[in-house]
């Protein structure tokens, strides 16, 4: 009994790319790219799976820091308004 494997190929998976890209400039785009190829790597065995990943990766990254910035802020902004009244 043999484990079934994807076909291996040459072919960049595009998504992947975009998605690397993407994420820099548009955190949400890129990481819906990500997902989208890491699942399109999966099933074809096109390269790009580290492209991917790392694009999943910043995304969550940058979306847990830009969470707790804004958390801080609303904290901080809180707090100045209380302390000047």
């Amino acid at each position: 009994m043999t484990a079934a494997t994807t076909p291996q190929t040459d072919r960049w998976n595009v998504f992947a790319i975009i998605a690397f890209v993407t994420v820099w400039f548009t955190v949400i785009l890129g990481l819906i790219f990500g997902h989208i190829a890491l699942a399109q790597i999966k099933k074809s065995g096109e390269k790009g799976r580290g492209l991917a990943l790392a694009a999943v990766i910043i995304g969550w990254i940058a979306v847990v820091l830009g969470a707790l910035a804004l958390m801080l802020f609303l904290i901080f902004g809180g707090l100045a308004i209380s302390a000047n009244t």
